[in-house]
């Protein structure tokens, strides 16, 4: 697999408002998962997403290959972490401008077959005021046997919750992701190989984010967050923050996702 270098550098802009209803969805939905702060972090992600029609999308529900991202031939897509600076709150009712570029692309050989690492660079930005700046990690990768880590011991969770469909179709439908693990059952069993629906990754880090704010009672700049399995439907997520660092782990302790954490001193 090769070639992949030539997207480097590629851009895509797009333009969307935060509007009070938006704002308003997005608290109806997490309202009572986990506190949130005045400034919700990661409605971010609820602006300005890809919006193609039905016949530009692929089997699993994702835009199909070759348009903004490469078209690397192997069949599942992952969201596998990455890294979020917020510099100022997202303004109601104002123009909000992303720009998403191609950073860096990389394959290795992972222990079931070829890995290609794409990162993406975003801004987020209001004339000259930048809003938010992050570096997403997708991973490509061949159909694999699930792998979820061995259960291990934990301490006494900050918070637990256990996401349900309706969580989860909620959130796809405020981040217009089609992605059909996360709605279509059957097709996440049957096709993708899942236990159930899977929650979104970002979610989890939504989650994290304004949980550790909530906590620490002053402004989180930074995240680094990271997958480390899928959490499921209807399985008790327990959230873990301590000093900056998160986690957030299934029913059995086996580990979901790791983050870490700064604050405005």
């Amino acid at each position: 697999m090769a070639g992949w270098q030539d997207w480097v550098g590629r851009e895509e802009v797009a333009e969307d408002v935060l509007t009070p209803e938006t704002l308003r969805r997005f608290t109806a939905t997490l309202e009572g998962v986990v506190p949130l702060p005045a400034h919700p972090l990661c409605l971010h992600w609820c602006l300005a997403a890809p919006a193609l029609p039905a016949s530009a999308l692929g089997q699993d529900g994702h835009p199909a290959k070759g348009g903004f991202l490469p078209p690397i031939p192997l069949p599942r897509r992952m969201w596998a972490g990455g890294e979020i600076t917020f510099h100022a709150p997202l303004p109601l009712g104002t123009a909000i401008t992303r720009t998403s570029r191609i950073a860096a692309i990389r394959e290795k050989q992972g222990r079931t077959g070829p890995l290609v690492f794409v990162e993406v660079a975003h801004e987020f930005s209001a004339g000259n005021t930048m809003l938010v700046s992050e570096v997403q990690t997708l991973v490509y990768r061949t159909p694999a046997p699930l792998h979820r880590p061995q259960a291990e011991g934990m301490g006494t969770p900050t918070v637990s919750l256990t996401p349900d469909a309706t969580l989860l179709f909620r959130y796809s439908a405020l981040t217009f992701n089609g992605h059909r693990i996360h709605y279509d059952e059957p097709y996440a069993r049957t096709v993708e190989g899942y236990p159930g629906l899977v929650v979104h990754g970002p979610l989890v880090a939504t989650l994290l984010a304004n949980l550790a704010e909530a906590q620490a009672g002053r402004s989180l700049r930074h995240l680094t967050y990271r997958g480390a399995s899928p959490a499921i439907a209807d399985e008790t997520l327990h959230l873990f923050t301590d000093a900056g660092q998160l986690e957030a782990r299934s029913a059995n302790g086996a580990l979901v996702s790791t983050a870490t954490a700064s604050f405005d001193i």
